[in-house]
């Protein structure tokens, strides 16, 4: 490759940052605090040797949290619980960031056709890919440096804080060279960041089988996954530095390769060229309904199975919590806090199922602004130009954030029932309890659509980050207000604090019936401004 192949690469660099300047700092400051909050939990929760052994002990017992979280190594210390609940989740998070950033700033863009644009002038042709790895791979590279900080001000010793930093960091390095591969694949950029995910997803399976097999199982499974890796530098618990070179060669294998890759495709085009679809579209594709059908299926179908083995590994530690969590009375009201006020089972629970529905609250802000992408992308001029009405094309495809978050709490729900009723003896009354429990979060949920579609409505550019920075707020308040005792005043400003606390509480129809309310007006005056204002 010449060296103008790479021309222009300062300039994007800086036309990229411009662009990321706010999304990028919100995930850094969301790891930041998850990080930082977490390991500030664990030591005012478990501040004596004692009661981390203690907790060690049941940890060690329990196969499903070391499928959730990864293997434990050292859990005495309160570095070595930050890093078993936030190594592998840590790297997890970076991963989707560099998926998403990378697929945005180069398939994405030949996709809208404005790298034709670009590249018509100085811009060379693998400089956006170049410039938007730079910022990606700098900005983890920094945000891992800033973890080691504020680890050492916590008090926790600087090699393994600044290792537990680097680590998180170089997860999301080798993803970044996973989507500069993607991005290559296909000829559009929903197709490739699927393919990233589907690898991440495959990364996170396998490393779940080596942590979760015991000690004579396949542990050397772990070292099949690059989310594996990252946990197997063990900070505070041996410290290998040797196993970031690992990653970093892995990170710079598969950027060499998607360059090559790159150099051999048309521009605009993937090396798997894309299918030309059949002379007519059948009855599946006889009415906008059925299009949005077959857009959205795929997508709900794969949150669907992810949500039911999330909420059967939430559900199959219910009933060893508290002697998981010891006997700290500190503990307990973080959980009451958190979710629920009778008995430390029931508030877990709880706590569980407000999670739940802050996943579920990314699944509906990812559909309701796909309405954004139709319209930025061309394809709905031709839709409203027959006899299909603003209206009717809008309501096709809010089926799914509205009804779609409606089922997938069930599904998690009936997971998290059989997994603890199963274990308990009592599947009937848990079941019932966790569907319950898990469908009166989609009334926090469908506030969240109403800001997204209101958005939509009035201010299109700004849709899909009203939407994220709506998630990102709740999630914020729910997971740090309790740890960092914030005012009531404060947390109850997110939709899924007015969400009752179950089980273990009698359920009010009047905060429901509100925020219900709160999101059909929402939604509707966004409908109102998007039948009004101008397409595109």
């Amino acid at each position: 490759m010449s060296a103008t192949a790479f021309a222009g690469v300062p300039e994007l660099t800086r036309l990229i940052t411009r662009r990321e300047r706010i999304r990028l700092p919100i995930w850094c400051y969301a790891i930041l605090a998850s990080v930082g909050g977490t390991a500030y939990s664990f030591k005012t929760l478990y501040a004596t040797p004692e009661s981390r052994r203690q907790f060690a002990d049941g940890i060690g017992r329990n196969p499903a949290l070391a499928v959730l979280y990864g293997k434990p190594f050292d859990l005495t210390t309160i570095g070595g619980l930050t890093v078993w609940r936030m190594g592998v989740f840590g790297a997890t998070l970076l991963a989707v960031m560099s998926i998403i950033t990378v697929n945005r700033h180069t398939r994405a863009e030949e996709e809208a056709g404005r790298f034709e644009l670009v590249g018509a002038g100085a811009a060379g042709r693998h400089a956006p890919l170049i410039a938007v790895l730079r910022l990606v791979l700098g900005t983890q590279f920094a945000l891992g440096a800033v973890i080691g900080v504020v680890l050492v001000a916590l008090g926790e010793p600087v090699s393994g804080s600044f290792l537990l930093g680097l680590s998180v960091a170089a997860g999301g390095w080798v993803f970044a060279g996973v989507a500069a591969i993607t991005v290559q694949l296909t000829d559009f950029g929903r197709s490739a960041a699927g393919l990233a995910f589907a690898v991440l997803g495959a990364a996170y399976l396998v490393r779940a089988i080596g942590d979760g097999s015991g000690a004579n199982g396949p542990t050397w499974f772990t070292w099949l996954s690059p989310l594996g890796w990252s946990e197997q530098t063990q900070p505070y618990a041996g410290d290998r530095w040797w196993v970031l070179a690992l990653l970093a060669a892995g990170t710079a294998a598969l950027i060499a390769a998607a360059f090559r890759i790159a150099a051999r495709r048309d521009l605009g085009s993937g090396v798997f060229p894309a299918r030309p679809g059949p002379a007519s579209g059948g009855r599946l594709l006889g009415s906008v309904g059925a299009l949005s059908f077959r857009m959205q299926r795929g997508n709900l179908l794969g949150w669907a199975i992810g949500l039911l083995i999330g909420g059967a590994v939430l559900g199959s530690i219910a009933d060893s919590i508290g002697e998981l969590l010891g006997s700290s009375a500190r503990v307990q009201q973080l959980f009451e806090r958190m979710g629920g006020q009778s008995g430390i089972e029931n508030a877990y629970l709880a706590s569980a199922m407000n999670i739940i529905g802050l996943v579920v609250a990314c699944y509906a802000v990812q559909t309701a602004a796909r309405m954004r992408t139709e319209e930025t992308s061309g394809r709905l001029e031709p839709l409203l130009s027959t006899a299909t009405g603003r209206l009717r094309w809008a309501a096709s495809h809010l089926v799914y954030p509205l009804l779609g978050s409606a089922l997938l709490p069930v599904i998690a729900g009936a997971g998290a029932g059989f997994a603890h009723g199963g274990r308990s003896g009592d599947l009937g009354t848990q079941l019932a309890q966790l569907i319950g429990a898990g469908l009166i979060q989609v009334t926090a949920v469908w506030v969240v659509v109403g800001l997204t579609v209101l958005a939509f409505g009035f201010a299109p550019g700004a849709t899909a980050f009203v939407g994220w920075s709506a998630v990102g707020f709740c999630i914020l308040l729910q997971e740090l207000g309790p740890i960092l005792r914030l005012s009531h005043w404060i947390t109850d400003i997110s939709p899924f604090s007015q969400v009752p606390r179950a089980p273990g509480v009698a359920v009010s129809a009047e905060p429901l019936l509100l925020m219900t309310a709160l999101g059909a007006a929402l939604l509707v005056t966004g409908l109102i401004g998007f039948r009004r204002r101008d397409i595109g």
